[in-house]
């Protein structure tokens, strides 16, 4: 059959209130589809595609929620269950007590209009080989629609989600139709609904997350409502692995030396988190030590297909890191979405997004001999940044997936926030099947993952013939073609063959300061820094490596470039050739079955020996957590002015991200990491040049120590075994001593602490009233910062260590607490007064107002004073006046960081004007109420003649329904200058969220009209 756009009588109400479905309640049960009787195919009824794309949905006028305000009180099915826990009853029965008689009817109703599920007659059992049933699903192939058939395989997990949480409420089967006909609806830029599966969190973006969870239930007693609305409807899994820094290095007791000293600082976020696991319903918490986030998603929490009380549907994940793609690589469909976006989704809000198109990658061919998979994805982040997929999804295919390993696609999918693409997506196959007995998975658990996905055409055989797909537009690599390669110095995308890399290094120097430059003059670019280095002659000269680091979920989630730089290591060894002692060299695995396997292979003993111990288990270096450098090395390279050199095999290198000496950031694969290491200097060319002098005094050549595919292979097939992977995670949620030994308080309500400097009760819902704000323009702003392009997150909000001379240094200092306990502003993001503070604090960000100054300062327009942006942005906010802020293009690109929405927000700016935005940070802009604009195509603040000392003012009606997502809104200065910019509210949910002042504030209010 083809999918009816036919809306129910119950749906048809509705929409005629309203004409946003996304503005509707939000579950208020966890359990699972009501159990429908499983058809027979002649029961399956035919009918035409509907024509819904063109019908009232689109059309209706009004956009009032005053319909919706009478019955979002309705319980609504969700899908959502924790599968690790047995905890987490049913939520409905708060949600029903206390109604009155007459909405008790209504809504018994409408329920039952909503257990008619529309699309009952493709629930399908799935039988088991040996008799009975693994669990029912939503079949695909049921529909009898040629449509699906041509879908990308992504595409297909949309439609099943909308087909499976189709109420004709909060999702539609217009909504479906959508998605059915995404060949010709995509280009339209249509909206639909999504509600993931799961979230995934882990602390940095985790400890906000349920410190706004935690205030939420306040805002609820202080409105007059119940609390324990506030809970997760459907799993969340919260992994601490952002907090570890490398303080203690080369060493045999680092990574306890580390742990010891995380805890001691983050005792009381850890003891938060640990309050949280126990007072929210479906929230696992796995403790510090256990690995990162994403490879404990793909080698353990990644579950490829649920089964939840026999109803069984594909696995999906939103999380607060963008890199949360990498489980792309297992073929589960995920991606990331600022803190707010995800705290919705765990309350039951349906996620609003534009149907994305699809770029069709195919791969061919493969990797020549010694070329890894690092060099793979950096010449596919390149290809698809230069492509554009920024919004799309990328969906790779082709002969040559055959020849990538389940961690090598892994590795690719990694890096979609680098790219640009929401993700970078690998159908499951039967290298994904294979992945999955390799780690741990039962034999019965793949085969009922197998046997799900084959009936639901969610499988890729290779074996067979392939139809052909439909995708948006086509790339192809031949991987025979990737060579060596590494990224920088200052983007992930800015790819350098290796063959390449000394000269380009020689161009960086000259070049002016810029994305590839230094502007170094050439009688200064010989310079050598003379230093002693514990008694130890030592010298550095630009482009001298002071860091090393093997880190990062990017690279440690793979074993052949893991056991690849073992070898390198192992050569070098036995050639006699050593890192220099004041190189930063560490070893963060992510995971505790890297160290096992390193130990099973023999190559952790050589990596010891180059100083690549390791430090813990976490993303240290690759999010700033790289700790101090050697006070010597320090003063060297500042009395000297050195571009010093940091090697990461991390997936960012954006300026004062790693450390704030080092200039110059290389992403490189995990061997290349203990190259360069070695050379001790990027400014090599590693073809000609000896990397040093081996043990008997002969030039020692990058051929030398680089092992071969097959010595790579060999090492991986004898070392990396399922028995690490079951033993790893067999105890994974059991702790240690210190997560063991964390007191944490009782309750379902937080205890604040008005003296912590770490958790802190935040001001968004102190003065919230039940009644929206409604919409607004503004008038008559500041320009608090002007920037040009590629602006990250890290500019705005920065992750790492907190600068002595800082707003937020001053307000720890006033609080008592000591500089060396102050921590980096990533573990601090429980408390707004030190976020924003730290709100625009990159020490490297470049800000037009200061004509060519470097650093975190801005000049208030009225006075004409440079001051601190905080401290400017105060000023501001005593007086009464609004800002805004003035970017280039990718503004918001790089990490998903919802701090860096909030802290604008705290600090009073009302509106961005940009040329471009990052996805996840346009949405967290809208998320916390802040009106994201796009100048015109072809305009810019400068082509405009806007230098930031104007006021603006931005035309916007006061009422959200004269507003429609997209449209153009005019701007003007008060020196007679007026432009058009389009206001970037891409959905009609979007603009409900603006309505009520951001995301939280909404899903309070739905809430709060459950009865």
């Amino acid at each position: 059959m083809y999918i009816n756009g036919s809306a129910s009588a119950a749906s048809s109400l509705l929409r005629r209130a309203s004409r946003a479905r996304n503005v509707s309640s939000l579950s208020s049960s966890s359990s699972s589809s009501p159990a429908l009787a499983s058809p027979s195919p002649a029961a399956a009824p035919k009918f035409s595609p509907a024509s819904s794309l063109n019908g009232s949905y689109r059309h209706q006028q009004q956009r009032s929620l005053s319909f919706y305000s009478a019955v979002r009180s309705l319980p609504r099915w969700s899908h959502g269950a924790n599968w690790l826990s047995s905890r987490g009853g049913s939520l409905s029965a708060h949600a029903r007590a206390g109604a009155v008689p007459a909405i008790e009817q209504f809504q018994r109703k409408i329920a039952s209009m909503a257990t008619e599920h529309p699309y009952k007659e493709i629930l399908t059992s799935l039988p088991k080989p040996g008799g009975g049933e693994f669990g029912k699903f939503y079949s695909l192939p049921a529909l009898n629609d040629p449509r699906i058939e041509k879908l990308p395989y992504s595409i297909r997990i949309l439609l099943e989600s909308a087909i499976r949480n189709c109420d004709n409420f909060q999702v539609t089967k217009e909504d479906v139709e959508k998605i059915a006909d995404w060949e010709n609806s995509s280009p339209k830029q249509v909206e639909i609904p999504f509600k993931p599966a799961r979230v995934l969190l882990q602390d940095f973006t985790g400890v906000p997350a349920v410190v706004d969870l935690a205030s939420m239930r306040d805002a609820m007693v202080n409105l007059g409502s119940d609390p324990s609305k506030i809970n997760p409807l459907v799993p969340v899994d919260l992994v601490i692995d952002h907090s570890v820094q490398v303080d203690v290095t080369r060493s045999e007791n680092a990574v306890q030396a580390n742990m010891e000293l995380e805890f001691q600082r983050n005792k009381e976020r850890f003891a938060f988190l640990k309050w949280g696991s126990t007072a929210f319903d479906n929230m696992l918490v796995v403790p510090p030590g256990s690995g990162i986030v994403h490879q404990v998603n793909l080698e353990y929490l990644g579950r490829v297909v649920f089964n939840k009380d026999g109803m069984m549907y594909p696995d999906s994940v939103v999380g607060t890191d963008s890199h949360t793609t990498m489980i792309d690589g297992l073929g589960v469909a995920g991606w990331g979405v600022g803190g707010i976006e995800a705290e919705a989704a765990m309350l039951g809000q349906p996620m609003s997004m534009v149907l994305p198109g699809v770029v069709g990658f195919k791969l061919s061919g493969k990797l020549r001999n010694g070329v890894t998979a690092t060099d793979l994805v950096l010449t596919v982040t390149q290809m698809l940044r230069k492509h554009g997929v920024v919004g799309k999804f990328v969906e790779f295919y082709g002969g040559g997936m055959s020849e990538l390993s389940l961690a090598d696609r892994a590795t690719i999918a990694n890096m979609s926030p680098e790219y640009g693409a929401t993700m970078g997506f690998f159908p499951v196959d039967h290298v994904t099947l294979k992945y999955l007995k390799l780690t741990g998975r039962s034999d019965e658990t793949v085969s009922m993952i197998e046997a799900y996905l084959r009936a639901n055409k969610m499988f890729v055989d290779y074996n067979e013939p392939q139809l052909e797909r439909v995708y948006s537009s086509y790339l192809q690599l031949d991987l025979s073609e990737v060579e060596p390669c590494i990224s920088g110095p200052k983007r992930p995308h800015d790819r350098v063959p290796l063959r390449e890399m000394k000269s380009d290094w020689h161009s960086c120097l000259d070049n002016k300061v810029g994305f590839k430059g230094f502007a170094i003059p050439k009688e200064s670019q010989g310079k050598v820094a003379k230093f002693s280095f514990h008694g130890q002659p030592a010298e550095l000269k630009h482009g001298s490596v002071v860091i090393a680091a093997i880190t990062s979920c990017t690279n440690t989630s793979n074993p052949s470039v893991m056991l690849g730089a073992g070898l390198v290591a192992k050569k070098a060894h036995e050639l006699g050739l050593k890192v220099k002692p004041w190189v930063k060299t560490s070893l963060a695995p992510g995971s505790g079955v890297v160290t096992k396997y390193l130990l099973e292979s023999g190559l952790q003993e050589y990596l010891n020996h180059q100083g690549f111990n390791i430090v813990g288990y976490g993303c240290t270096t690759c999010i700033g957590n790289s700790g101090e450098i050697d006070e010597a090395v320090g003063a060297a390279i500042t009395e000297n002015d050195i571009v010093a050199s940091a090697v990461l095999s991390g997936n960012r290198n954006f300026e004062g991200r790693v450390h704030a000496l080092t200039r110059a950031n290389y992403l490189a694969s995990p061997p290349l990491v203990v190259a360069y290491a070695l050379a001790g200097t990027v400014d090599i060319d590693f073809d000609k040049e000896p990397i040093g002098k081996g043990k008997d005094g002969k030039d020692v050549y990058f051929r030398d120590i680089w092992p071969s595919t097959e010595e790579v292979a060999q090492a991986v097939q004898s070392s990396v075994l399922p028995e690490m992977f079951k033993s790893t995670y067999q105890s994974i949620t059991k702790g240690n001593p210190m997560w063991n030994q964390l007191a944490v308080p009782t309750g379902s309500s937080y205890s604040w602490d008005p003296n912590s400097t770490y958790i802190h009760d935040p001001p968004y819902f102190k003065s919230m009233t039940l009644d929206p704000p409604g919409a607004h323009g503004v008038k008559d702003a500041y320009c608090l910062l002007n920037f040009g392009d590629s602006i990250t997150t890290d500019h705005i909000s920065p992750a790492g260590s907190i600068h002595k001379d800082s707003p937020a240094a001053k307000f720890l200092l006033d609080h008592g607490v000591d500089r060396k306990d102050f921590n980096s502003y990533g573990s601090r993001r429980g408390n707004d007064e030190i976020m924003a503070r730290g709100t625009f604090a990159n020490i490297r960000i470049v800000n037009k107002l200061l004509k060519g100054e470097v650093g975190p300062k801005t000049v208030h327009i009225p006075t004409g004073e440079k001051l601190y942006v905080f401290d400017a942005a105060s000023k501001y906010k005593k007086e009464g006046q609004d800002t805004i802020i003035l970017a280039g293009a990718e503004y918001g690109s790089g990490s998903s960081r919802d701090w860096a929405a909030k802290g604008p927000m705290l600090l009073g700016v009302k509106a961005v004007i940009a040329k471009s935005f990052e996805r996840i940070h346009r949405s967290n802009l809208v998320g916390m109420g802040i009106i994201p604009l796009c100048f015109k195509a072809g305009e810019d603040a400068d082509s405009l003649g806007l230098t930031g000392h104007e006021r603006y003012t931005i035309d916007l009606p006061s009422n959200i329904s004269d507003i429609r997502p997209g449209q153009d809104v005019t701007v003007t200065t008060d020196d007679g200058k007026s432009f058009t910019c389009t206001v970037r509210f891409d959905t009609e949910v979007e603009l409900a969220y603006f309505d009520h002042g951001g995301i939280l504030p909404y899903v309070i209010r739905n809430l709060m009209k459950k009865q």
